[in-house]
């Protein structure tokens, strides 16, 4: 699908930091001249938050894993053709927290139900469209964990109540889809402090706007 915004998406395990890195680069681009959206998965629409809502429920323990993978995956088509695209056709810069990535990492590597298969159930849902850029804030599961319980204001969801083993699956995982996808996603040291994380994100960021822009198919707020 051809457009002239640009896809940003943040990966990582539980309490990897990613709302700080993307509320960083909202300024970044911001100030550079772009319209920006930010919104997250599962969810972002009403229709996708009410299937979030059913997804991180606690009392939903018994949930199959390929139901959990389907869900993940309708709410993301929902949330694309209804936010995502429209916005990437008028040429804003989209940072999403969370994307394909997750469902590969959690339910495919994880869960154990395949990268490849849950590829491929997702490549139906969103088609050809695919984030132009991804970080993934790498933490370890203990540290990610740990900064979970310490933050009171966060609601616990029923991810957050897997084993230790299960997180350590995830950034596995994480870690072999980073192998795959070399050129589209680029590893962030998330256990760095606040100001060197941000200054890793908006170096790697600014490089690849100035390559986008160098090759004329990205806009700004004023047409540049």
């Amino acid at each position: 699908m051809a457009y002239t915004g640009y896809f940003i998406t943040v990966e990582g395990g539980e309490g990897a930091g990613k709302t700080s890195a993307i509320r960083s680069m909202e300024r970044l681009l911001q100030d550079r001249g772009f319209d920006v959206v930010v919104t997250r998965e599962p969810g972002g629409i009403a229709i996708a938050e009410q299937i979030r809502e059913v997804i991180l429920d606690k009392r939903n323990v018994d949930m199959d894993g390929r139901t959990e993978a389907l869900l993940y995956a309708a709410a993301r088509r929902q949330h694309l053709v209804q936010k995502v695209i429209p916005a990437l056709q008028e040429g804003k810069a989209v940072l999403c927290d969370r994307f394909i990535d997750s469902s590969l990492a959690y339910q495919g590597y994880a869960r154990g139900l395949g990268i490849d298969e849950i590829f491929a159930m997702n490549r139906f849902a969103i088609h050809e469209t695919m984030p132009d850029l991804t970080f993934f804030m790498d933490v370890s599961p203990q540290v990610g964990l740990a900064r979970i319980h310490s933050n009171r204001d966060r609601e616990v969801n029923r991810l957050d109540l897997e084993a230790v083993a299960f997180h350590e699956r995830v950034r596995t995982g994480y870690l072999q889809l980073l192998e795959r996808f070399p050129e589209r996603i680029v590893r962030v040291d998330a256990e760095q402090s606040e100001e060197d994380v941000v200054r890793t994100l908006s170096g790697i960021l600014l490089e690849r706007l100035e390559r986008r822009m160098a090759e004329g198919n990205i806009c700004k707020r004023n047409g540049v």
